[in-house]
């Protein structure tokens, strides 16, 4: 019987929660950045964590495939 990888779907909806809000925020700093350039930079300071956090999530989701697939 072959062993097919197990996908962590958990990670994955993290990290696309993380896009998300990462949208959002970029959306906002877009919205921000003339009238309230403080603000944007906040937003734009959260979106780099988020998508840093998306990426972690994928990343990990991606070594445990390939972990699997060399067992």
């Amino acid at each position: 019987m072959p062993n097919n990888p197990q996908i962590d779907v958990n990670q994955l909806n993290q990290a696309k929660a993380n896009v998300t809000l990462t949208q959002t925020l970029l959306s906002q700093a877009i919205e921000k950045s003339s009238s309230d350039p403080t603000l944007a930079q906040e937003a734009i300071k959260q979106a780099t964590t988020e998508i840093a956090n998306a990426q972690t999530a994928v990343s990990q989701v991606q070594s445990a495939l390939i972990s699997q697939k060399s067992e």
